[in-house]
């Protein structure tokens, strides 16, 4: 398992494992956002109370569980490579905030649409929405804090300490509903109890989970080609990476 795990964190050798991935998970992501948005728009019975406004719930709800997730994993990284002092997980944990930060502003900007409606206003200081609201602050400063930072090892020592400590900020926003009084509804989906909504809406908005993940995967195996190639520019292997494209 230590020998796969040795083999795998190579830059070398995880360059082209990339590659072969990233089509696959396209490709996945393709077809489950149109199958997701298909039943969350045209197949998910209208809402009794607040009619189709509702609907944007498909994008919002996968964001905002993407926003959190993709920080915890981000978070995972970021650790490995302060504790192991690996290459790669310093890559994946900076590839990955930019589509966090993308997934936060898009739950917070898809919440404000729907709010308008509900609430009668796009924004209030809410628990829920003031803690993802730093949730969208931490991934910037993520990224702003390795970009300010000309060492690498410096810059992935300090943005790691960041996205370690910030994890804290997961479960409040997960929890907020629960503990202070705010406008924004309370779980719709809970390992706890028996869900609050119709067997298709909650498919649906599965679906969209699924289809944000892989998305995510995509594009962030990407990303990190991108960097490996930028930071191993340097060795052998990839200057014949690199002839081979010219």
């Amino acid at each position: 398992m230590t020998n796969l795990w040795l083999y795998f964190s190579s830059p070398k050798t995880f360059y082209p494992l990339a590659g072969k991935l990233i089509p696959v998970f396209s490709l996945l992501a393709i077809i489950l956002i149109a199958i997701g948005l298909y039943m969350g728009f045209a197949v998910a019975p209208t809402d009794y109370k607040q009619g189709d406004s509702y609907r944007i719930i498909y994008i919002h709800v996968a964001a905002a569980w993407m926003s959190m997730f993709i920080y915890v994993v981000m978070a995972g990284w970021a650790a490995v490579g302060m504790i192991w002092n690996t290459k790669l997980s310093d890559m994946m944990a900076g590839s990955l905030a930019p589509t966090g930060a993308m997934f936060a502003f898009v739950a917070l900007w898809t919440g404000a649409l729907w709010g308008k409606p509900t609430w009668g206003t796009y924004w209030v200081w809410d628990a829920r929405l003031t803690s993802e609201l730093i949730l969208l602050f931490l991934y910037v400063g993520f990224i702003a804090l390795r970009s300010a930072i000309d060492d690498p090892r410096r810059a992935a020592r300090a943005s790691a300490v960041l996205a370690v400590v910030g994890v804290i900020n997961v479960p409040i926003i997960y929890f907020s509903v629960r503990w202070w009084n705010t406008l924004h509804q309370g779980a719709s989906v809970s390992p706890e109890m028996a869900p609050k909504m119709a067997a298709t809406m909650l498919w649906a908005m599965f679906v969209m989970a699924m289809a944000f993940w892989m998305y995510t995967i995509a594009v962030v195996l990407a990303r990190v080609r991108s960097e490996i190639l930028e930071r191993e520019s340097s060795t052998e292997w990839v200057r014949e990476i690199l002839a081979r494209q010219r």
